[in-house]
């Protein structure tokens, strides 16, 4: 496998914070859960059961998107690594066709 470059490094930060950032959430959210433990009645309670079934969810949604993922990543980091001069001039004309839209604005 071919070196990361530091864009290539840069970007598997800002993903692995994004995924780290969803899990500090959802463990927070847990914790908020067990902590409303205080409240009485049955709508407290069917609110504490909605709560965790959308948890669990989100835990699984986010598992399933990371295994989706990475293939994908993994294909484009070995596409950018093997063919650098058209990724750049790919990113260029892209970068060149949105500047153009909004320079219309």
């Amino acid at each position: 496998m071919a070196r990361k470059t530091p864009a290539q490094q840069a970007a598997d930060q800002i993903k692995d914070q994004a995924f780290s950032d969803l899990q500090a959430l959802i463990e927070e959210s847990d914790k908020l859960l067990k902590e409303s433990a205080a409240l009485v009645g049955e709508e407290a309670e069917t609110l504490r059961a909605q709560l965790s079934v959308k948890l669990k969810q989100a835990l699984d949604s986010m598992a399933s998107v990371r295994d989706r993922t990475k293939p994908v990543v993994e294909a484009t980091e070995t596409y950018i690594g093997g063919h650098p001069w058209q990724t750049v001039a790919i990113s260029a004309g892209f970068g060149l066709v949105v500047g153009l839209l909004l320079g219309r604005r």
